[in-house]
């Protein structure tokens, strides 16, 4: 059989990214979560299911996360973990078609959705392992960087394909152009903007064809006995020593905080602006578009720019970025803007939230692309999937927290805007604790 050259496997890497963000795109911000608050009908109690449901989720893959790297590391097929993982996140994502508006099970709902989640996470922790087998040290910025963008160029085309095609406006049953959902859908059933779900899930399956062709895993080997054992004992041991290990473990803790925060912006975003702004799905859609765009253009640059000065400062910058939009966010609703009434019909605070999904989407690209080159300068090279298992459980063991975090307050204090406030302690803590990262690691 003919070799498959590096090129082709790196091409073949970046298909990933290209088929999973949807999940995020589409799913987690943009259409679903908007769409599961028009049904809701009450943007706090929306954001606060919304919490729990993600929290639960996270809560789970922050358990299991280091454990399967570990096993993975012991057995070195990475591949059929990803074959598994891959048929969650398209039986999860297909689930979705069922919240129809007139016999909406929010708990039925949520399951299929933690389901996908599941599923594209644990993927991903076997995908990013696979990034020091792709280039030399100085240059996995790069392909991280280009592999983000890639992935936010996916997001993009399936947004605009959902927001032209089928999603529809509560109010006028047309898409973004002005047409019904295509293919017969139903609008006053909310078809459309339903199909979101197995759109995702069709879009995932087609475009993971040329990672399966493409990428291989350079050592496949039969799982030994007694390997869930050893994987447990070498979790265990790895956990002991974290605080021997300062660099590693002020970054996982610093990455962890962070990256819970970025998330809680993804996850809440189109939600607060559906409940806070009276944004409709389609407006929604468009303020992803813009995110998209200046987070696939960021994150190549950003890719660069880590190759040059490497991954640190890439993440010291964006952070700043996003408490800034954090603090911001607070201060916006439709009456006032930083304390200042603004006249009836205002759209002051539609192009504010506009620059700010420009922000959010530019620091996003730019900080996930760098906290996994990030994580391959302080990790084990010879337990690669382990340390992105933990790397997953860093930014998953506080997920569940800031979501539910965020749910709890929203629901204290019956404020969307207040309900967001979390996430700037997140970020703050998070740009401390990068003091006592070292760049290249403890072994530099």
């Amino acid at each position: 059989m003919k070799a498959i050259s590096l090129r082709k496997r790196v091409w073949g890497w970046w298909w990933f990214d290209w088929a999973s963000q949807p999940y995020n795109t589409l799913l987690i911000t943009f259409i679903f979560a908007p769409y599961v608050k028009e049904l809701i009908g009450d943007g706090a109690r929306a954001q606060s299911a919304w919490g729990f449901g993600i929290g639960a989720a996270g809560f789970i893959i922050a358990l299991l996360a280091p454990i399967l790297g570990a096993m993975a590391d012991i057995s070195g097929n990475r591949m059929r973990w990803i074959w598994g993982f891959s048929a969650m996140y398209v039986a999860g994502a297909s689930g979705l078609w069922w919240a129809a508006p007139g016999d909406f099970n929010l708990i039925l709902v949520l399951v299929f959705f933690a389901v996908g989640m599941i599923g594209m996470e644990f993927a991903t922790i076997f995908t990013n392992s696979m990034l020091p087998d792709l280039g030399t040290r100085e240059e996995i910025g790069r392909i991280s960087g280009n592999g983000w963008a890639f992935g936010y160029l996916g997001g993009l085309v399936a947004l605009v394909i959902m927001l032209t095609l089928f999603a529809e406006s509560a109010s006028t049953g047309k898409t973004f152009i002005g047409i019904d959902p295509i293919l017969g859908l139903d609008a006053a059933e909310r078809e459309g903007t339903r199909a979101v779900g197995p759109l995702t899930a069709i879009w995932y399956a087609v475009f993971m064809i040329p990672f399966f062709l493409w990428v291989r895993d350079p050592k496949p080997v039969a799982p030994p006995r007694g390997a869930l054992k050893r994987a447990l004992a070498d979790v265990l041991a790895t956990l002991r020593g974290l605080p021997r290990n300062r660099s590693l473990f002020a970054y996982l803790t610093s990455s962890m905080l962070y990256r819970d925060g970025l998330n809680g912006m993804y996850v809440f975003g189109g939600i607060y602006a559906a409940g806070v702004l009276e944004w409709s799905v389609v407006d929604t859609g468009v303020f992803g578009i813009i995110a998209i765009i200046t987070g696939a253009i960021f994150a190549m640059l950003g890719g660069r720019a880590d190759q040059t000065f490497g991954p640190k400062p890439v993440i010291t910058v964006s952070i700043l970025v996003l408490t800034l939009v954090a603090i911001t966010i607070v201060f916006i609703s439709r009456e006032a803007v930083f304390g200042i009434v603004l006249p009836e019909g205002s759209n002051l605070p539609d192009v504010m939230f506009y620059v700010i999904g420009a922000l959010i989407g530019a620091a996003g690209g730019t900080i996930q692309a760098a906290s996994r080159t990030m994580m391959v300068r302080q990790a084990n090279p010879a337990r690669m999937t382990e340390a992105f298992g933990l790397y997953a459980l860093a930014g998953k063991a506080t997920s569940f927290i800031a979501p539910l975090s965020i749910g709890v307050v929203t629901t204290i204090s019956g404020s969307q805007q207040i309900g967001v406030t979390p996430l700037i302690a997140l970020f703050l803590f998070g740009l401390v604790l990068l003091i006592w990262v070292k760049p290249d690691g403890e072994k530099a």
